[in-house]
């Protein structure tokens, strides 16, 4: 094996689900972690975990951060790692049991983080630094690294959201920032008196297996993906990277050039599978609205962590899709548009991006839900992290186990319970670890371009809880195999009270029906009146559309370009309707 067949490229999921998608605050700067690094080495039950309340005392007491800030991190870093759907859950019911803060503050003096690790991770969060340059001029200066777009490569740029799904921006970052990476995990004795790397210092096989967090590789194209550690220490990695097997150790300047000259785009990354990723398969995706949506995959061949579905222009179409094609992919839904989207499988994360006039529903969210720029979409999620940022006049329905993160940007945003359900759906939550409580979904966290905002008066102009007057549960319209029957959890007090009080007053109004005696043609007239102002109310809430595009496209007329395309019958008061142009 030749080293030049080596390739080495920078992880997805650590850029897209850990850094948060707003500026870092200045001391989580190369100059501070660099005293963090120095500091968790030499002290006690800093390393090589990092405790909870130790975190904690290093953001709080030295970097100054505020203790829901120091929280968010540590709690997004851990969202990231790997645990069991039992261990999720075990720790769900131990939150579940905390009746004070002090009881919540205890149980999570029991959560611990691989310190290195922890520390890399606080260091990509500058991913979403905004520059001065950049501020500026808008785009990065092209250096010797950069080379001129492809058409395909240009697509991904402008499909990407922001840097966290743009896998050049990953390449980007690590090609600029490695050095400053591989000297965080210099023990401190190397280090100078500012913190810095010493010129012939080594960096520790364990230290270098931290680095799995952000990399990983492949022998050559086809080969199985290995840790970035595993490479460095065999073949001619390890005579590139000066790896001793006396001292377990590489020297500083061989590892950096090694790596950095086996450094290549993400084979599993949204641009290649832009270029060459599978068709997911709809029952219809060619005729009418269909012809301008994009929906790519590369399920078929990535490995887990990698694996993404692409959704791009759908337009006044329904999409339905339970699969295993979708169990455990990043989803992401881009510039769609009057259109309304089930992904019934449970999913790893889940990007709504530029959308508007859009409804999805999700299936269980291992990770986090981000919309993204949009404006007016619904959004139906149980989720481990819902995340809102530039947004407008959308309103998110969602059972959270953390609270809901709002970032910089957003106007009218309501917040409501999660309100519906299908047959799968707790299976689904518990294959990700994903429990009915706690539930924070009325909690939001407000993080602000100078950090969270305390005051809880400052910018709660942006969101709203729902009154529950205005809450409707949601029926998905769609018969798949499963037990359950009802919103797990159930609904809030105030909302099942709502929801009671609606049916109250629809028994009351068939009572009054029934009472008034209405003879044969009455009741005709009675029945076109009523009909009339239901199609009235259809049209202007938008809800004939919907109707309209669950009719196959066999019985649509041919003027109406809105056909379904899902795998499953539509759904009327629990029952299978038996397709009909008038089925609405």
């Amino acid at each position: 094996m030749e080293a030049d067949s080596v390739s080495i490229w920078p992880r997805m999921e650590p850029f897209l689900l850990g850094a948060l998608q707003v500026a870092p605050p200045s001391k989580l700067s190369l100059h501070y972690l660099r005293k963090m690094a120095t500091y968790v080495r030499t002290r006690d039950g800093c390393f090589p975990v990092l405790s909870w309340s130790m975190w904690r005392h290093i953001a709080c007491g030295k970097l100054q951060l505020p203790e829901d800030l120091a929280w968010l991190y540590f709690e997004t870093f851990d969202l990231l790692i790997g645990h069991t759907p039992e261990e999720r859950l075990e720790w769900a019911e131990c939150l579940s049991q905390c009746s004070s803060k002090s009881e919540l503050d205890q149980q999570r003096t029991k959560l611990s983080v691989d310190t290195l690790q922890f520390l890399l991770f606080l260091y990509i969060q500058q991913l979403n630094r905004v520059s001065l340059r950049t501020s500026l001029i808008g785009e990065e200066w092209p250096s010797h690294r950069t080379r001129s777009p492809s058409p395909s490569d240009r697509e991904a740029k402008t499909s990407s959201q922001n840097k966290n799904w743009d896998d050049q921006a990953h390449l980007s970052f690590v090609q600029s920032h490695l050095a400053e990476i591989l000297e965080l995990l210099v023990e401190p004795g190397q280090r100078s008196e500012s913190g810095q790397a010493l010129r012939d210092c080594k960096i520790s096989l364990e230290a270098v297996r931290s680095l799995g967090l952000l990399l990983e590789g492949s022998g050559s194209q086809g080969r199985a993906v290995h840790p970035v550690h595993r490479l460095l220490t065999k073949g001619p990695l390890q005579t590139q990277s000066g790896y001793s097997t006396l001292t377990r150790s590489f020297p500083l300047h061989k590892l950096l050039s090694a790596l950095q000259n086996g450094l290549t785009l993400n084979p599993f990354g949204m641009t290649a599978c832009l270029r060459s990723g599978k068709k997911l398969a709809w029952a219809q995706q060619v005729e009418g609205a269909m012809k301008r949506a994009k929906i790519a995959r590369n399920t078929h061949m990535a490995p887990p962590g990698s694996r993404m579905v692409l959704m791009s222009q759908v337009f006044k179409q329904t999409l339905a899709k339970t699969s295993d094609k979708l169990t455990g992919a990043n989803i992401k839904i881009h510039r769609c548009s009057d259109a309304f989207i089930y992904l019934l499988s449970p999913l790893r994360s889940v990007s709504v991006d530029k959308c508007r006039d859009t409804t999805v529903v999700l299936g269980p969210v291992e990770t986090s839900v981000h919309i993204h720029s949009c404006q007016n979409v619904r959004l139906v999620c149980v989720a481990g992290r819902v995340i809102i940022g530039a947004s407008s006049g959308c309103t998110v329905h969602a059972l959270t186990p953390n609270r809901p993160l709002l970032l910089p940007g957003n106007t009218d945003i309501t917040l409501g319970p999660f309100h519906t359900f299908y047959p799968s759906l707790e299976d689904h939550m518990a294959s990700v670890g994903l429990a009915v409580v706690p539930s924070l979904w009325d909690q939001p966290l407000l993080l602000g371009t100078e950090g969270l905002n305390s005051s809880p008066h400052h910018d709660s102009a942006c969101y709203r809880l729902l009154p529950p007057a205005d809450f409707h549960a949601l029926v998905v319209p769609f018969n798949t195999e499963g037990d359950t029957c009802e919103v797990p959890g159930g609904l809030p007090p105030p909302y099942q009270a709502a929801v009671e009080e609606k049916q109250k007053r629809i028994q009351n109004w068939q009572k009054t029906v029934m009472e008034a005696r209405l003879n044969k043609e009455q009741k005709k007239k009675f029945q076109e009146l009523v009909e009339m102002k239901f199609h009235e109310w259809l049209l202007e809430t938008g809800h004939r559309q919907e109707l309209d595009s669950l009719i196959p496209p066999s019985l649509t007329p041919l003027s109406d370009s809105n056909g379904p395309t899902t795998d499953h019958k539509p759904l009327r008061n629990g029952r299978a309707v038996e397709p009909s142009p008038l089925a609405c």
